[in-house]
């Protein structure tokens, strides 16, 4: 599975930006697919998971109500929305597919298979 991350760009704090990841070379609609970020000298860390069946969604705290994951099985991608941007959202987004991964492990990166070569997302104060 290729997964290909677009999107990201520079917008001032409190705006808006949607990211899209489109897949490509796997069944989209068997994987669960979450957004992760990793800011300058910061680890990974967990933003968003929608699950493959039903669409069950997942969220970090600190993006609750602000960020909103979605896919479109036909169209093979998944997309976040972010509103209400703050500069600690700074970071490079990347989107990830696992085919085998259960409720417990949505947030984990390890339990992903697939990665997408990330896109920079800047929110200026």
């Amino acid at each position: 599975v290729q997964l290909q991350a677009s999107g990201g760009g520079l917008v001032q704090a409190g705006g808006s930006l949607g990211l899209s990841c489109a897949a490509s070379g796997g069944t989209f609609s068997r994987y669960v697919m979450g957004w992760f970020r990793q800011a300058p000298g910061q680890e990974r860390e967990f933003v968003a998971g929608i699950r493959a069946r039903g669409g069950s969604t997942h969220y970090t705290d600190s993006v609750k109500g602000r960020f909103t994951i979605s896919r479109d099985n036909a169209k093979s991608t998944v997309y976040l929305q972010m509103n209400s941007l703050k500069p600690e959202d700074t970071a490079v987004y990347y989107c990830a597919a696992g085919s085998r991964i259960i409720l417990s492990e949505v947030g984990s990166a390890r339990a992903y298979d697939y990665w997408g070569q990330g896109t920079l997302v800047t929110v200026s104060s």
